[in-house]
């Protein structure tokens, strides 16, 4: 077996992020070496309690998280997706305080001295706004070529969007910060809703996953009803999308994708905002996931989360 590859994601649990961060516990290729915390399904503090949560959960307990912006670059603030996610982010399950407390350095600093120690071997995948990545580029010009790859789940190529006709909510949510980044030269791989929408899993699934795993696999199975539930609110009755569990699985299955290389620039006007578009300048291209083996992933995501009990 080839050595893990290290990891860390920068998250706002969130229930499919919840779905990411014990695939990446239970996954054998994945060095889980950090969380940062991040707003979006959340607010950035519930980011960093559901984050420390989720790793006692999993068994995980020393495995740091850093606390990171707590609103973007430059809009105001947006309120969290609690109708998606639950007034706590873990649908229907009550809040309660971990006993694990966050590093003492802010999600940029971590994310910059870790990139430093494990240079060109380091993957971050961000699963909520860029905010974090965007701070770190700013903190260290070297930050985009220490890291190995930003493998991120956010944006879309030809589906269009999830918040508005144009935007995926990830990228809507800090669209300056997502500019900052797909401009950065750093090797960026787009797990975009041109593959995410294609993944969906039914409430059969995850009473699945729980009769193989009841305790980690209640948790996903009970989170689950709250998300498939806001999924029939917006007409769609045949499963919820893996978005972060599938940015998680391309870090370390690539295969399972097609991908089309091409320069992303996000707009930050007007109704586009948050659109992300082919780019007219100079550069890097990114790596945009457009088709997926979409049960193969599926496949995937199980076999690792039934293992965790």
């Amino acid at each position: 077996m080839t050595q893990p590859i290290k990891l860390i994601i920068d998250t706002d649990p969130g229930i499919d992020d919840a779905m990411a961060i014990f695939y990446a516990a239970g996954a054998p290729d994945i060095d889980l070496i950090g969380l940062t915390s991040i707003f979006g399904n959340v607010t950035t503090e519930q980011a960093t309690r559901n984050a420390l949560r989720l790793l006692e959960w999993a068994g995980l307990n020393k495995v740091p998280v850093a606390q990171g912006a707590a609103k973007p670059r430059t809009l105001p603030a947006f309120p969290p997706s609690h109708n998606v996610h639950g007034d706590e982010g873990f649908g229907t399950i009550a809040t309660a305080t971990p006993q694990g407390k966050m590093s003492d350095e802010s999600a940029a600093a971590f994310l910059v001295r870790m990139a430093r120690e494990h240079k060109g071997e380091l993957v971050i995948c961000p699963i909520g706004p860029l905010t974090n990545i965007a701070e770190a580029l700013d903190l260290d010009p070297k930050f985009a070529s220490n890291v190995s790859r930003i493998v991120l789940m956010g944006g879309s190529l030809e589906e269009g969007g999830n918040i508005t006709p144009h935007a995926e909510a990830n990228i809507y949510h800090d669209p300056h910060a997502a500019e900052r980044v797909f401009a950065s030269g750093a090797k960026i791989v787009m797990v975009g809703l041109d593959v995410t929408h294609r993944i969906l899993c039914t409430a059969e699934d995850f009473d699945r996953l729980e009769a193989n795993a009841p305790r980690l696999g209640g948790l996903i199975n009970e989170m689950s009803r709250f998300y498939l539930h806001f999924y029939t609110t917006v007409g769609k009755h045949d499963g919820c999308s893996l978005h972060d569990p599938a940015a998680v699985i391309a870090c370390t299955h690539p295969h399972l994708f097609e991908t089309r290389a091409e320069p992303i620039a996000v707009s930050c006007l007007g109704e586009t905002s948050g659109a992300t578009l082919l780019s007219n300048d100079t550069r890097a291209s990114t790596d945009v996931l457009m088709r997926v083996d979409a049960e193969a992933v599926k496949r995937q995501f199980f076999k690792v989360v039934n293992t965790l009990d």
